[in-house]
């Protein structure tokens, strides 16, 4: 049984660290699972092959997550490819995205035809399991399944907003070198920033996109300790309608169209790292739009 899965980078809007409460767009930087099946009662051990480079404790829990939902009652040998275009551990959302990519490519091997928020729900499952995430990352995982911006409860697994970017934009993306550690050892101190959290949150509810990722950056920034105010300045002047902090960092995106990105990139190239120009996601399922 073969099967092969694609989900996508996306990046933050608001962090659900504070509040619970996440809100992401995707952007196509893409991780792509194949797997190869072999079913065989419950009784034999599960058995996966995957290179060494590959093989973390997410994959894992992934590949194993999505034979318990699409082949209940059986156990398997699985052999696993990834490709991943998504810098690791800058908050690009990789985790989410190899999660969500591995259980589709179970699901299209077991010929089942998920929805987005069913991989999106699962995949936070996997991220929690495996330690990757302290709020399960939802948000994250549903923004690189679907177009448009996506506000979610991460506590609950519920969508509260969806909403299409209408206009033809781009991001601008700078990973700078350097790697944060995983959210949950940060969990602590954004809790201390649910109020500021909250009116980020507001912000995306109403869907006033740029005044949340401002009001949430702020606070990444006070948190982590970087110190991008300045840069965001400059490429608000060269055009960009919205900037700021994806994840954890140290990754700093970006929004605007695609005749100001050019200029958007000269400004990032100064800084150290790598510069991404990149599209939005804008294939999918879709979701409905939610009342905020």
């Amino acid at each position: 049984m073969h099967g092969v899965g694609t989900a996508f980078s996306a990046i933050t809007i608001v962090n659900a660290l504070p509040t619970g409460i996440g809100c992401a767009i995707g952007i196509e930087l893409p991780a792509t699972a194949e797997v190869d099946l072999t079913v065989r009662d419950r009784s034999a051990p599960f058995e996966l092959r995957i290179a060494p480079t590959s093989r973390t404790r997410l994959v894992e829990t992934a590949v194993r997550t999505g034979i318990a939902r699409y082949l209940p009652d059986s156990s398997a040998a699985a052999e696993v490819r990834l490709r991943s275009e998504i810098p690791v551990a800058r908050g690009l959302k990789s985790s989410s995205a190899v999660a969500s990519a591995v259980l589709l490519a179970v699901a299209d091997a077991a010929d089942q035809h998920p929805t987005a928020q069913e991989i999106a729900s699962l995949s936070a499952d996997v991220g929690r399991e495996a330690g990757v995430s302290a709020t399960g990352a939802f948000d994250d995982a549903l923004a690189g399944l679907q177009p448009g911006f996506v506000v979610t409860d991460n506590r609950e697994k519920r969508v509260l907003r969806s909403e299409a970017l209408t206009d033809d934009w781009e991001v601008a993306v700078l990973v700078p070198p350097g790697t944060h550690r995983p959210s949950p050892e940060w969990a602590s101190q954004f809790a201390r920033e649910h109020d500021a959290g909250r009116r980020a949150v507001d912000a995306a509810r109403s869907g006033d996109w740029a005044e949340a990722m401002r009001r949430n950056t702020e606070l990444v920034e006070r948190v982590m300790g970087y110190d991008y105010a300045p840069l965001r300045s400059a490429l608000h002047r060269a055009g960009a309608g919205a900037a700021g902090v994806s994840g954890l960092g140290p990754a700093l995106a970006a929004l605007a169209p695609p005749h100001r990105t050019d200029e958007i990139l000269a400004r990032l190239a100064r800084e150290p790292g790598e510069h991404l120009r990149v599209g939005f996601v804008r294939n999918g399922p879709g979701a409905p739009r939610m009342a905020p």
